[in-house]
Protein backbone atom coordinates (compact mmCIF):
# COMPACT_ATOMS: atom_id res chain seq x y z
CA UNK A 1 0.00 0.00 0.00
CA UNK A 2 1.25 3.49 -0.87
CA UNK A 3 0.53 6.50 1.36
CA UNK A 4 1.40 10.07 0.45
CA UNK A 5 2.05 12.46 3.34
CA UNK A 6 1.62 16.18 2.73
CA UNK A 7 3.12 18.81 5.07
CA UNK A 8 1.22 21.81 3.71
CA UNK A 9 2.79 25.19 3.14
CA UNK A 10 2.41 27.85 0.51
CA UNK A 11 6.11 28.56 0.07
CA UNK A 12 7.28 25.00 0.72
CA UNK A 13 4.90 22.04 0.70
CA UNK A 14 6.57 18.84 1.86
CA UNK A 15 5.63 15.46 0.45
CA UNK A 16 6.65 11.92 1.28
CA UNK A 17 5.52 8.64 -0.26
CA UNK A 18 5.74 5.53 1.91
CA UNK A 19 5.14 1.94 0.93
CA UNK A 20 4.04 -0.15 3.87
CA UNK A 21 1.77 -2.88 5.12
CA UNK A 22 -0.33 -3.82 8.12
CA UNK A 23 0.94 -7.40 8.28
CA UNK A 24 2.65 -8.24 11.58
CA UNK A 25 5.00 -5.51 12.58
CA UNK A 26 5.12 -2.30 10.59
CA UNK A 27 7.57 -2.17 7.73
CA UNK A 28 8.02 1.05 5.85
CA UNK A 29 9.93 2.01 2.76
CA UNK A 30 10.38 5.63 1.76
CA UNK A 31 9.73 5.72 -1.98
CA UNK A 32 10.21 9.45 -2.50
CA UNK A 33 10.24 12.70 -0.57
CA UNK A 34 10.80 16.36 -1.32
CA UNK A 35 9.15 19.74 -1.45
CA UNK A 36 7.00 21.65 -3.89
CA UNK A 37 7.92 25.33 -3.86
CA UNK A 38 6.19 28.49 -5.01
CA UNK A 39 7.71 31.90 -5.62
CA UNK A 40 6.96 34.22 -2.68
CA UNK A 41 6.93 37.19 -5.08
CA UNK A 42 3.91 35.91 -7.01
CA UNK A 43 0.34 36.83 -6.12
CA UNK A 44 -1.29 34.36 -3.73
CA UNK A 45 -3.81 33.18 -6.35
CA UNK A 46 -0.95 32.33 -8.73
CA UNK A 47 0.90 30.45 -5.98
CA UNK A 48 -2.21 28.47 -5.02
CA UNK A 49 -2.83 27.67 -8.67
CA UNK A 50 0.75 26.45 -9.07
CA UNK A 51 0.48 24.36 -5.90
CA UNK A 52 -2.74 22.84 -7.24
CA UNK A 53 -1.03 21.90 -10.52
CA UNK A 54 2.03 20.50 -8.75
CA UNK A 55 0.00 18.43 -6.26
CA UNK A 56 -2.23 17.12 -9.04
CA UNK A 57 0.84 16.06 -11.04
CA UNK A 58 2.42 14.48 -7.94
CA UNK A 59 -0.70 12.46 -7.17
CA UNK A 60 -1.05 11.39 -10.80
CA UNK A 61 2.57 10.26 -10.80
CA UNK A 62 2.54 8.47 -7.43
CA UNK A 63 -1.08 7.20 -7.42
CA UNK A 64 -1.30 6.81 -3.64
CA UNK A 65 -3.91 4.60 -2.01
CA UNK A 66 -4.27 7.16 0.77
CA UNK A 67 -3.26 10.77 1.38
CA UNK A 68 -2.45 12.25 4.78
CA UNK A 69 -2.44 16.02 5.25
CA UNK A 70 -1.20 17.65 8.43
CA UNK A 71 -4.10 19.21 10.30
CA UNK A 72 -3.56 22.83 11.20
CA UNK A 73 -4.28 22.57 14.90
CA UNK A 74 -2.66 25.59 16.48
CA UNK A 75 -0.71 28.51 15.12
CA UNK A 76 0.47 31.47 17.13
CA UNK A 77 0.88 33.59 14.05
CA UNK A 78 -2.21 34.16 11.86
CA UNK A 79 0.07 35.41 9.10
CA UNK A 80 1.56 31.91 8.93
CA UNK A 81 -1.63 29.97 9.68
CA UNK A 82 -3.66 31.38 6.78
CA UNK A 83 -1.29 30.33 3.95
CA UNK A 84 -0.80 26.91 5.60
CA UNK A 85 -4.59 26.48 5.80
CA UNK A 86 -4.94 27.53 2.15
CA UNK A 87 -2.27 25.02 1.07
CA UNK A 88 -3.93 22.36 3.22
CA UNK A 89 -7.26 23.01 1.48
CA UNK A 90 -5.64 22.61 -1.93
CA UNK A 91 -4.07 19.28 -0.90
CA UNK A 92 -7.34 17.99 0.56
CA UNK A 93 -9.26 19.06 -2.56
CA UNK A 94 -6.81 17.40 -4.95
CA UNK A 95 -6.87 14.16 -2.91
CA UNK A 96 -10.68 14.25 -2.86
CA UNK A 97 -10.87 14.80 -6.61
CA UNK A 98 -8.67 11.72 -7.11
CA UNK A 99 -10.86 9.64 -4.83
CA UNK A 100 -7.97 8.77 -2.52
CA UNK A 101 -8.67 7.91 1.09
CA UNK A 102 -7.89 11.00 3.16
CA UNK A 103 -6.75 11.35 6.76
CA UNK A 104 -5.55 14.35 8.73
CA UNK A 105 -3.33 14.26 11.80
CA UNK A 106 -1.99 16.99 14.06
CA UNK A 107 1.73 17.37 14.71
CA UNK A 108 1.18 15.93 18.20
CA UNK A 109 -0.49 12.82 16.76
CA UNK A 110 2.49 12.34 14.43
CA UNK A 111 4.91 12.70 17.35
CA UNK A 112 3.00 10.10 19.34
CA UNK A 113 2.76 7.61 16.46
CA UNK A 114 6.37 7.95 15.31
CA UNK A 115 8.20 8.28 18.66
CA UNK A 116 5.66 7.13 21.25
CA UNK A 117 5.90 10.52 22.96
CA UNK A 118 3.45 13.33 22.11
CA UNK A 119 5.87 16.09 23.14
CA UNK A 120 8.86 14.78 21.16
CA UNK A 121 11.10 17.34 19.50
CA UNK A 122 11.11 17.86 15.77
CA UNK A 123 14.62 16.37 15.66
CA UNK A 124 13.46 13.23 17.50
CA UNK A 125 10.60 12.73 15.06
CA UNK A 126 12.85 13.19 12.05
CA UNK A 127 15.42 10.79 13.49
CA UNK A 128 12.74 8.13 14.04
CA UNK A 129 11.36 8.65 10.53
CA UNK A 130 14.80 7.88 9.11
CA UNK A 131 15.17 4.85 11.40
CA UNK A 132 11.70 3.44 10.63
CA UNK A 133 12.27 3.84 6.89
CA UNK A 134 15.77 2.33 7.06
CA UNK A 135 17.38 5.54 5.81
CA UNK A 136 20.99 6.39 6.60
CA UNK A 137 20.25 10.08 6.87
CA UNK A 138 17.33 12.23 7.92
CA UNK A 139 15.50 13.34 4.78
CA UNK A 140 16.09 16.97 3.84
CA UNK A 141 14.55 19.44 3.91
CA UNK A 142 12.63 19.08 7.19
CA UNK A 143 9.28 19.45 5.35
CA UNK A 144 10.00 16.19 3.48
CA UNK A 145 10.83 14.32 6.69
CA UNK A 146 7.66 15.68 8.30
CA UNK A 147 5.60 14.46 5.33
CA UNK A 148 7.11 10.97 5.65
CA UNK A 149 6.17 11.08 9.34
CA UNK A 150 2.58 11.83 8.39
CA UNK A 151 2.50 8.81 6.08
CA UNK A 152 3.97 6.56 8.80
CA UNK A 153 1.30 7.83 11.20
CA UNK A 154 -1.35 6.60 8.77
CA UNK A 155 -0.01 3.03 8.96
CA UNK A 156 0.38 3.08 12.75
CA UNK A 157 -3.12 4.51 13.26
CA UNK A 158 -4.79 2.18 10.78
CA UNK A 159 -3.16 -0.86 12.37
CA UNK A 160 -4.45 0.13 15.82
CA UNK A 161 -7.92 0.90 14.47
CA UNK A 162 -8.08 -2.43 12.61
CA UNK A 163 -7.18 -4.28 15.80
CA UNK A 164 -9.89 -2.43 17.73
CA UNK A 165 -12.51 -3.36 15.14
CA UNK A 166 -11.38 -7.00 15.14
CA UNK A 167 -11.54 -7.27 18.93
CA UNK A 168 -14.89 -8.69 20.08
Amino acid sequence: MFVLGIDPGLTRCGFGLIEGSFQGTESFRAVSAGVLETDAHLAVEMRLSQLHRDLTALMEETRPDAVVVERVFFQRNARTAIPVAQASGIAIGVAGARGARLRQFTAQQVKMAVTGYGAASKAQVQSMVAQLCGLRQIPEPADAADALGLAITYFVTERVEQRLVATP
